[in-house]
């Protein structure tokens, strides 16, 4: 890993574990084993270093792809949102400090809303495009759709360990349980092919 990355991924970790403000330069420093001049040089002030991290970080966050066109609703969106559930509990400390570090860092904003923009925006459309080919009930919004999809996985995701008893178990099962009750929602009917 070159010193750059090494760096971002050094920050990403201390920023996780402690917070932006206890995020000091020297953790930084120390958590990816140089000296304190070294961020210095490369990044120019600790604001400039977290803020190109969070952003890295964000890009390199796995995106779940559905398919352009709706084959089996279902099992494809079962999928993805087993996987994009998976990446959400793994890095549910992150995103609970982006969270809190919203108000005393506006720019959070930027990088922070990349990822759940481009999820959101693919799931509309491939949900537009189900409901188009006259695959569910007509009367509903797709974008409203996404948003309650997307909101409960990351809702679950983010408060499982917090409140165990009032989310469905075993956690494994939850996203499909939810896809089941969502496409049940919309009036998903199978395709008679």
């Amino acid at each position: 890993m070159e010193m750059r990355e090494q760096l971002l991924a050094a920050t990403v970790r201390v920023v996780t574990e402690q917070g932006w403000r206890g995020a000091t330069t020297r953790r930084i420093a120390e958590a990816a084993g140089v000296n304190e001049v070294t961020l210095f040089r490369h990044f120019g002030s600790k604001e400039a270093l977290i803020r190109e991290a969070m952003c890295w970080n964000a890009e390199r966050a796995p995106i779940p792809m559905l398919p352009r066109e709706p084959g089996d609703a279902r099992g494809e969106l079962i999928n993805w949102a087993q996987q994009h559930y998976a990446h959400l509990v793994e890095v549910r400390g992150h995103i609970r400090t982006t969270i809190g570090a919203f108000e005393q860092h506006p720019d959070v904003e930027d990088w922070s809303r990349r990822v759940p923009k481009h999820l959101s925006t693919m799931l509309e459309q491939y949900l537009t495009r189900l409901r188009d080919r006259g695959r569910t009930r007509s009367d509903w919004q797709p974008l409203a759709a996404a948003s309650m999809l997307l909101g409960t996985l990351f809702a679950d995701a983010i408060s499982r360990d917090l409140i165990p008893d009032h989310l469905p178990s075993p956690a494994e099962d939850a996203p499909r349980q939810y896809v089941e009750l969502f496409l049940n929602a919309i009036g998903y009917e199978v395709s008679r092919s």
